[in-house]
Formats: C-alpha cells, sequence, structure tokens
C-alpha cells in the first residue's frame, strides 16, 4: 500500500509494531470476523489491508475535526495505553482521562464539571497564594481531597463543554464511556481488538489494542490528521470556528 496524505502508516509498519496481533479464536466477537485474515495457532491474525482502509476513513473524520477546532476526549486507562493517551491528548491541548472512566462523565456532565471547576479553583488559589488563610488542619483536608480529584479529574480541566468526539483505546475495555458517547450521541473513533464489537463505534479501526507500539502507531497518526486539518484552515477562519 501507498503512503497518502491521510495515511502515512504503511502495512510493513503496522507489521513492525505488532499491530495484525488479534485475540485467541475463542474470543473472537462475530462483527470481526470479516476483519480477520487468518488464524494461527488458535490465534487470530488481523487483515491490515483493511485496517488500513479503516484508518483512512478515520484519519479523514479526524481531518474534518481538526479544521473546525472540535473537542476530542481521549481515552484509554489499562496500563498500555496511559501514556500515549495523556501524551496525544497534551499534544493538541485537548482532554483525556487514562486512569478511570468517571460514570457520567457524558450523561451527567454538570455534575463532573462541578468536581472539575473545584479542582480548578482550588490550583488557581493555591498558586497565588490563597490557602494560607485556612488552618493547617483544613489545608491538610482539601489537599487530600484535592489529590483525588486531581487523579481523576485533572486531564479534564480543559473540558468547558461536551466533547464533539471521543477517542478510545480498547472500546470494550472502555465500554462505559462507548455506552456514554452513544446515548448522547457523540461519534466515537476507537482502536479495538478482535475481542469487540464494533456495530456502535463509528470508527473503529481494528488492531493490537496492547502492544504499545502498536498504540503509538496509530495514536500518532491520529494527532498528525488532527494537525493537518488544522494547518489547512486559514488563521482567521479558525478563530471563527472556535467561537
Amino acid at each position: 500500500m501507498q503512503k497518502g496524505e491521510n495515511n502515512d502508516i504503511s502495512i510493513e509498519e503496522m507489521f513492525g509494531a505488532g499491530a495484525h496481533y488479534g485475540y485467541s479464536k475463542t474470543r473472537r466477537h462475530p462483527s470481526v470476523t470479516p476483519y480477520i485474515y487468518a488464524t494461527k495457532n488458535k490465534t487470530d491474525i488481523i487483515d491490515l489491508e483493511k485496517t488500513s482502509s479503516m484508518l483512512k476513513d478515520a484519519l479523514e473524520f479526524v481531518k474534518n475535526l481538526g479544521a473546525q477546532n472540535k473537542i476530542i476526549l481521549f481515552v484509554g486507562t489499562k496500563p498500555e495505553a496511559r501514556d500515549a493517551v495523556k501524551n496525544m491528548a497534551e499534544s493538541l491541548n485537548m482532554p483525556y482521562v487514562n486512569e478511570r472512566w468517571i460514570g457520567g462523565t457524558l450523561s451527567n456532565f454538570s455534575e463532573i464539571k462541578k468536581r472539575i471547576n473545584e479542582l480548578e479553583n482550588y490550583q488557581k488559589e493555591n498558586a497565588v497564594g490563597g490557602l494560607e488563610k485556612y488552618t493547617k488542619k483544613e489545608r491538610l483536608i482539601m489537599a487530600k481531597k484535592m489529590e483525588k480529584l486531581s487523579k481523576y479529574y485533572s486531564g479534564l480541566l480543559n473540558l468547558k463543554k461536551i466533547p464533539d468526539t471521543l477517542f478510545i483505546v480498547d472500546a470494550r475495555a472502555e465500554h462505559i464511556a462507548t455506552t456514554e458517547s452513544r446515548k448522547s450521541n457523540i461519534p466515537v473513533v476507537a482502536l479495538v481488538n478482535s475481542d469487540s464489537n464494533i456495530k456502535n463505534i463509528d470508527y473503529p479501526i481494528i488492531c493490537n489494542d496492547t502492544a504499545i507500539p502498536s498504540i503509538k502507531l496509530f495514536t500518532t497518526s491520529i494527532i498528525k490528521a488532527y494537525k493537518s486539518g488544522q494547518m489547512s484552515v486559514p488563521a482567521d477562519k479558525a478563530v471563527l470556528a472556535e467561537k
């Protein structure tokens, strides 16, 4: 496959990252069957030609999001995905969840926003020495509470409204986030392995969603697509798109 403007990952690069490794055939979800190339030693081998086609569609969608400065919430809480999710989100100044998905993040955003605001106000007050008005005991209690809030909400500090799209690493593992997205009519782009039901995912990318090299390969491509979309829009129009 030739490298194209919207898909800079070759089949060879996918193989090199181990993106073709699925799970055992016994774990395969029926919706993924058309995307399995073969089964070797009871392990499904993903058809990377089809993965490449799915990726192309996803990247075109993400590029259009970039052109409109839309907000993507990046989600990936399993250990292999945490660093990649945080790094890609921060490179685009986007919100992320890489510790634990809090139920209601989308379906009850008004309550989630209160916790985000509480953490944000605490950090601002702490930065200017505003906490000195409290007693040592009060500051200690607040610090413990904020430590917990920070663990789960620090990645959401710049989420001012419901996101326009979710990008998920392992939609099966993040099934609550996927379900909330569907109920909220928010499109989902997701890396999924052979054990996932792809019927309710708008832009599934079937690949090895556990191997770190594979995750990095695809997430980097997503970043590039979004930035490409941003660069395709004149500065004055980009400002208007944000409003």
